[in-house]
């Protein structure tokens, strides 16, 4: 690429060291012609800042008609490069060199990235001397590169591996000529060259954009020193071993096809499956590392690993009896260290070789005892390689030679690839079908709300895992049910035993539940009700002379929370079930203390509510007693795990619930395991207005004067007409029919407006059918025509009505 006196976009004068040296202006720009990124150097070669260029058409860059070749490059076109002229922010015109490489992400995304090389101040002079050390100690193809790791020469050979002419090539680095982690790898192992001098190979290929695997050869790096014996610059070098690839490939193709590798649907077998393929015959030791906890299938790849790794040693091979070498037992979790080259495969999401003297092998050793196998038993070759399926990375493996003498080859790390993507797709594979058969079993047995209803006053997120025992899926369930007032039930229920009866005796008090919920029953009330509900079903099993574990679900538990989240208080009640677990803003965690009463189906034991204030942004969490059974854990031990759980900061509540899980359960469950988690919110008090009104019937007519002001205030003028009819009626029959004191109170929440009169009698009213010349009769026919859902709820003294609106469409 031609090189311009003085850098483009800078001034004469100026002749600062900074502003003088060489740059690569870079740019992004999408199939529509959009510029989506631009890089500082490009603002400063042109004087536009991002802000001023992202988003809009490149074509607005350029300063006539001479762009028109670059406006109309063939889609089947991957790279292009020429001269075009283009407009400086300060109107200049400039001619650049550019150099465009399309490149396709892995959704199908198409986008040019175009580079520019922008010549510094002053440099050592190249020509003479270069030409006679490059042509006399190059082996074959050759390119030389200068410290900075930027192209000046090329020779006829290079300019074919590369498809460009050397002026083309002249001032980029590699990874701009090529864009490809092959060019990363090589220019890593260049810097090496220049501060130790020492020649270095990349098992690799340098290709040219678009091309495929045939084109290239392996890349050999060696110092170019000057008469004086300094290293001035690196000269790389390219043997094309496409022929005798391709031949290799297609004798080793067969036994990557056939080999016997995701034969079952279990990770363990498949890692070691792809271990007996590849040791002896192209290792002497290997092993699989799954990621730990696994990612689930359904959700995207993580951003790019940066810190340490934490993984499960998931199989072992090694031409040695009893494999030797791995310090770490399979099934134990273990830790890569950073920069280890598991983590920075892992990051860079391709497999890569290393040597004995790579200093990332050295860093491993230093920072992992677990990595001592590799100077203990003499490994000189290294290949590690992510497992990666569906688009989500799962885990690495990593191959070593200690026995046999030659190193690693790009045929080799080839045919590793295959192997590991032929294992990760069927682990893959396995994971997914194990999620989507509990899902599909969950609902097809009912143990799961669909969809848990919309609320405001909760932030909820929830976990149910059948049995993974013989015994069959139990009756654990929960439930999230919406009240009045704005209000919301959380139930978590335990029917004891399982299969058919357990999961029939479920539905049946979860429907129950919703019933009672929907009278407003206080939670000891309503937990009474269930317990009589258990006696009558039991009775009539006894009956039908029904035998089985728990007839009728005698000796279910249940847990019933409702917070409300006006006045921020939560009131518990619960049979025989393990308490909610809380975690205050500040982060301590503690078990509520609510008296357990007893199991259900007993019969005639009384149960005790708790009513304690939750500060906003505390978080409960509920969950049945098979979270804190595993085999490996007591009672104890579990709920530390659980608390240690729900302390760590979370960005999301299903965050939350993954790492409560994960803590508690190595194994699949013995018994259902459902899991409840919800983070309080607030109604505050520009939400929520309240007046105590005079048993009057003159005060009908200040209700509803309060009522509008407040509705403008929250800029809600089109609900005043509805809303006013409600409080007209509601506050009527409260003087008629009630008793003082009389308080209406309105709340504001969200999509919602929520209208309650309340008063001191506890006679429910009752909608009847007025007859043609009755007077009265029609108020709550009314209020049930212009409310979405209206109702009475009763408190220790007296009653509310209350009547609600949606807000949507207002």
């Amino acid at each position: 690429m031609e090189q311009l006196p003085t850098s483009p976009g800078e001034r004469p004068e100026d002749t600062s060291a900074s502003r003088r040296s060489a740059y690569t202006a870079t740019a992004t720009i999408s199939e529509q012609g959009i510029v989506t990124e631009w890089s500082e150097e490009a603002s400063r070669l042109l004087g536009y800042v991002p802000a001023e260029v992202v988003g809009l058409p490149a074509a607005h860059l350029l300063a006539d008609s001479a762009g028109d070749a670059a406006r109309r490059i063939p889609p089947d076109e991957h790279r292009w490069s020429g001269t075009v002229a283009l407009r400086h922010r300060d109107g200049q015109r400039l001619e650049v060199g550019l150099l465009a490489h399309r490149w396709t992400s892995t959704g199908g995304t198409a986008k040019w990235f175009v580079v520019s090389a922008v010549a510094g101040g002053p440099r050592v002079p190249w020509d003479e001397p270069l030409k006679d050390w490059a042509f006399t100690q190059s082996p074959c193809s050759l390119a030389i590169f200068d410290a900075d790791l930027r192209l000046v020469r090329a020779n006829a050979g290079m300019e074919g591996t590369l498809s460009l002419s050397e002026t083309e090539m002249r001032g980029l680095r590699l990874s701009e000529i090529a864009p490809d982690p092959v060019s990363d790898e090589t220019e890593r192992k260049m810097r090496l060259v220049l501060e130790n001098g020492e020649p270095q190979s990349v098992d690799s290929f340098v290709r040219p954009t678009g091309a495929g695997t045939e084109h290239g050869g392996a890349t050999s790096l060696a110092p170019l020193r000057d008469p004086d014996g300094r290293v001035r610059a690196v000269y790389l070098t390219t043997h094309d071993r496409a022929g005798a690839e391709d031949g290799l490939q297609r004798m080793l193709l067969p036994d990557v096809t056939n080999a016997r590798i995701g034969t079952t649907q279990d990770s363990t077998r498949t890692a070691q499956e792809l271990l007996d393929a590849a040791v002896p015959g192209l290792a002497d030791f290997a092993f699989v590392d799954l990621l730990e906890p696994p990612p689930r299938p359904d959700e995207p790849s993580p951003a790019p690993v940066t810190g340490p790794v934490t993984v499960r040693r998931t199989a072992v091979r090694s031409v040695l009896e009893g494999s030797p070498e791995s310090r770490v037992t399979v099934g134990t979790t273990t830790v890569h260290p950073p920069l280890s080259p598991p983590v920075e495969c892992l990051a860079a999401g391709r497999g890569a070789v290393y040597g004995s003297a790579d200093p990332a092998l050295a860093r491993w050793v230093g920072q992992d005892p677990g990595a001592a196998w590799i100077t203990e038993y003499g490994t000189h070759s290294i290949m590690v390689v992510p497992m990666r399926a569906g688009g989500t990375t799962i885990g690495v493996t990593v191959f070593s030679r200690h026995q046999r003498r030659e190193p690693f080859h790009p045929e080799d790390l080839w045919l590793a690839e295959e192997l590991t993507t032929k294992a990760a797709v069927s682990i893959h594979s396995a994971h997914r079908a194990g999620r989507e058969h509990t899902s599909t079993m969950t609902l097809q047995r009912s143990l799961l709300p669909h969809t848990l209803p919309v609320q405001s006053a909760l932030d909820i997120a929830s976990r149910y895992l059948p049995a993974g025992g013989e015994a069959g899926v139990g009756g654990d369930w929960f439930d999230v049910i919406p009240l009045s007032g704005a209000r919301v039930a959380l139930v978590v229920g335990d029917v004891v035993g399982h299969g058919i009866r357990a999961t029939a005796t479920m539905g049946r008090l979860r429907t129950a539940v919703r019933t009672l919920a929907d009278v407003d029953l206080p939670p000891d009330e309503l937990l009474t009700h269930l317990d009589d509900l258990i006696i009558h079903l039991s009775a009539d099993e006894a009956d039908q002379g029904a035998a089985g574990e728990a007839a009728g679900g005698i000796g279910t538990t249940c847990l019933y929370v409702v917070y409300d989240p006006v006045t921020r208080r939560c009131t518990v009640a619960r049979a025989g079930h393990l308490p909610p677990a809380v975690v205050s803003p500040e982060g301590s965690v503690y078990l509520l203390d609510v008296p357990a009463g007893p199991p259900l189906g007993l019969g005639g034991l009384p149960f005790e509510t708790v009513e304690v204030e939750l500060p906003e942004g505390s978080v409960l969490a509920l969950y049945t007693d098979g979270l804190l059974q595993p085999r490996e854990h007591d009672i104890d031990e579990a709920l530390d795990s659980m608390f240690a759980a729900l302390v760590r900061p979370a960005s999301t509540l299903d965050t939350v619930c993954d790492r409560v899980l994960t803590a508690l359960l190595s194994h699949p469950p013995e018994d259902d395991v459902a899991l409840l988690v919800a983070r309080t919110r607030a109604l505050h008090s520009d939400q929520v207005v309240v007046w105590d009104l005079d048993s009057d019937p003159s005060i009908v007519s200040h209700a509803r004067r309060y009522t509008t002001d407040q509705l403008t205030a929250w800029g809600l003028d089109e609900a005043a007409f509805v809303t006013e009819l409600l409080v007209s009626e509601l506050v009527t029959n409260a003087i008629r029919y009630g008793e003082p004191p009389i308080q209406l109170r309105l709340i504001h929440e969200n999509t919602t407006l929520i209208c309650e009169v309340s008063d001191a009698s506890s006679t429910a009213p009752h909608m009847r059918r007025a007859r043609t010349f009755d007077e009265g009769g029609r108020g709550l026919l009314l209020v049930a025509q212009l409310a979405q859902r209206w109702g009475t709820r009763h408190a220790p003294i007296g009653k509310t009505i209350w009547a609600e609106q949606s807000l949507i469409g207002f």
